[in-house]
This record gives structure tokens, C-alpha cells and sequence, in this order.
């Protein structure tokens, strides 16, 4: 794996020096665009849109738009909005993990400790292993400022990046029904049925299929030179109205009793 960023955990007085690294990468699979007449690759240009001529990104700059005029950046004003936190993942407050709620994650890293930081590192991570708390930490990276936590993960440290708050849409707007629309026994009903299929959570369980079944027909598709497969019937289900709620719980609890057997 190649480092995105090098830098230390800021935690207290400790400076542990680290090294970052993208925890995931995507499954789907990566279409090219083509032109349908003779399937040459589409590219995309930046075009001045004044003139339509290509610019080559050397004299590309970026800008802000400020009161009806563009104000241009260089690498020095972002080097200087980031100053003294460009460098440092820093610890500022240690909080139960089980206070951040899910909609604020949004990307994993792993951290290595660089050499000369093992035991700093060893520490950091049995200390908040320990204590069942994660470290509320903000950085910068690619010029722009985020809020994670650093959390064991295993023999690891885990940076968790999160949304700031401003960055989470207020659902005030949308309709959703009270508690007191569900009654007692569809309550009942809905708990058995969450009982039978409770378990320990495994996540190599879950597969990405949708990637799997187009590989399939492209394989399929690459095999017949190009021709067009048959699409495989489509299963139409009928839904009952929401009034017969109860008999689609039975008929859920039936379905899984079945099942186990």
C-alpha cells in the first residue's frame, strides 16, 4: 500500500510519528465511456470556456468566487490556512465511541506507526482499548480540514474520518410517523421476527453481488462477440396493503421458522 500522508498523532505531550493509508477501496467495477459509433475512448478536457481551447493543467489555478470576482489561490494561502495542523492528527478530546452516531462516519485510515514510534503507539492503543474510548482528533488533508476519531482496530490504530456537523443535512423537513401509529401486537410480532434472526454480526457475509452478476454478463457478452443477452424474466410481486401489516409479520415469521429447519 502506498502512504496518502505522513505525520504524527498528537496526543498530549506525545508526538507519535504515523503514516496513512486508505483502508478501503471500491468493488465496482470500472466502465470506460465510448463513442458508440466506433467505440474510440471519450476523454475529458479542460476547456477555457471563453475561448474552447484545452489549458494544460500547469496553468490551471484554483479561486473563490468573492463578491462578483474571482479571488485566485496558490499553494502558499492553502499552506497557510492549514499552518501548524498540516503535519499533526490532534487529540483533542477522549469520548465512549458509542456517543457518535453513524450518520457522521465517513471514511476509514490506518495508521503505521513510523520508525520510532512503536511503544507511543503500542500505548495509544492499549490505553483507549482500556478505557472502551476513542480519541476525537481533527487533521488536514488535501487541504481541507476534518474531524475523525482514532480508535483501536485490532493490532492497528484506526483514524475514522467524520462529517462535521454542517455537513449533515437537517431532516426537520420530512414526514415521518409517530411511535403511536404501531400497536401492541405488531410490536410483539415485529420483536420475534428480529429475534429469529439475530446473530453475531459477520461482514464477510455480505458480498457485493451486483458486481459479481455484471461481471457475469460481460464474460457472457465478451463470449457471443458483442451480441445482446436475453434479460432474464422479471419477478413481479404483488404487496398487500398496509392495513394487512400483521399477516405480512406472520407470514415473515413463518417464512423464517422454515427456513432454519
Amino acid at each position: 500500500m502506498k502512504a496518502l500522508w505522513r505525520g504524527s498523532i498528537g496526543f498530549g505531550l506525545v508526538n507519535i510519528p504515523v503514516r496513512m493509508y486508505s483502508a478501503v477501496q471500491e468493488s465496482t467495477l470500472d466502465l470506460d465511456l465510448l463513442d458508440a459509433k466506433d467505440h474510440a475512448r471519450i476523454r475529458f478536457k479542460r476547456v477555457n470556456e471563453d475561448t474552447g481551447r484545452e489549458v494544460p493543467w500547469e496553468k490551471i489555478v484554483r479561486a473563490y468566487a468573492l463578491d462578483g470576482r474571482y479571488v485566485v489561490l496558490d499553494e502558499a494561502d492553502l499552506r497557510r490556512a492549514a499552518a501548524g495542523k498540516s503535519d499533526v492528527i490532534a487529540v483533542q478530546d477522549f469520548i465512549p465511541e458509542d456517543e457518535i452516531e453513524g450518520k457522521y462516519y465517513e471514511r476509514p485510515y490506518y495508521l503505521e506507526p513510523e520508525k520510532g514510534g512503536d511503544r507511543a503507539y503500542a500505548l495509544l492503543r492499549e490505553a483507549l482499548r482500556k478505557s472502551g474510548r476513542v480519541g476525537v482528533a481533527t487533521f488536514v488533508l488535501r487541504t481541507k480540514e476534518h474531524i475523525g476519531v482514532v480508535q483501536p482496530d485490532g493490532p492497528l490504530l484506526l483514524l475514522n474520518q467524520l462529517r462535521f456537523a454542517e455537513e449533515v443535512r437537517d431532516p426537520g423537513d420530512l414526514h415521518v410517523p409517530s411511535s403511536g401509529k404501531v400497536t401492541p401486537a405488531e410490536m410483539k410480532l415485529a420483536l420475534s421476527l428480529i429475534r429469529q434472526g439475530s446473530g453475531a454480526f459477520d461482514i464477510a457475509r455480505y458480498k457485493d453481488t451486483y458486481s459479481a452478476a455484471l461481471m457475469k454478463v460481460i464474460r457472457a457478452k465478451a463470449r457471443t462477440k458483442g451480441r445482446r443477452l436475453a434479460a432474464p424474466p422479471l419477478k413481479v410481486v404483488h404487496r398487500k396493503a398496509p392495513a394487512d401489516l400483521m399477516a405480512q409479520l406472520k407470514a415473515s415469521l413463518t417464512g423464517r421458522k422454515r427456513k432454519a429447519s
